[in-house]
């Protein structure tokens, strides 16, 4: 299995309700944020790989979120119930974080 490959499998992983984030997956997997991201922005399968579930470790969503930009990645995420604070970041000590 390539790098991709591996990505996008944890990827699927992540249930409704929850996110992680690039550096998290990275870690996981040998490799560097800036490829998680690159990854996810090839993602041809969003459906199945849900790439809105993955944001920065400041707990903010994407600029870049290659399927609708950042507000499409956030009405995702809400719609699944990530809640954010005044801020606009997910807290990621609270139970939203996965992996």
């Amino acid at each position: 299995m390539n790098t991709f490959e591996n990505i996008y499998e944890l990827v699927a992983k992540i249930p409704k309700g929850k996110v992680t984030t690039y550096g998290r997956l990275a870690k996981m997997i040998g490799t560097t944020p800036k490829v998680v991201g690159y990854a996810l922005h090839s993602n041809n399968d969003p459906k199945n790989v849900p790439c809105h579930r993955v944001i920065n470790s400041k707990g903010e969503i994407s600029k870049g979120y290659a399927f609708g930009g950042p507000e499409n990645q956030r009405k995702l995420l809400e719609k699944e119930g990530v809640r954010f604070n005044k801020n606009n970041r997910v807290n990621l000590e609270k139970l939203d974080y996965f992996i």
